[in-house]
């Protein structure tokens, strides 16, 4: 498998990988946020959090796979989209909780 950088950098990928990043430590220091939810909510909550997360991280390479559903769903807006919903949902959850 061939990865390389892409070299079409822009702020949007660079802005991306910064928020991917705050995200993952936040969850870091507090799991609690995404454990505190009832099963039901918790499911689509990860999978949500592991689709915008992996597009975030991997936005700065190029996509390796031929899919054009893969490549457009780790490149914006799909990627951007998903990152604000689940940074959504993540101040929401500390508020509440």
């Amino acid at each position: 498998m061939r990865v390389a950088i892409s070299p079409q950098g822009n702020g949007w990928t660079l802005g991306a990988l910064l928020l991917a990043a705050a995200l993952a430590v936040w969850l870091l220091l507090q799991p609690s946020l995404i454990e505190g939810l009832a099963l039901p909510l918790r499911l689509p909550a990860v999978l949500l959090g592991t689709w915008a997360l992996g597009a975030g991280f991997i936005g700065p390479l190029e996509p390796p796979s031929r899919r054009r559903w893969l490549r457009r769903a780790v490149s914006p807006p799909w990627n951007l989209l998903a990152l604000g919903l689940f940074a959504l949902l993540l101040a929401v959850r500390s508020l509440v909780v």
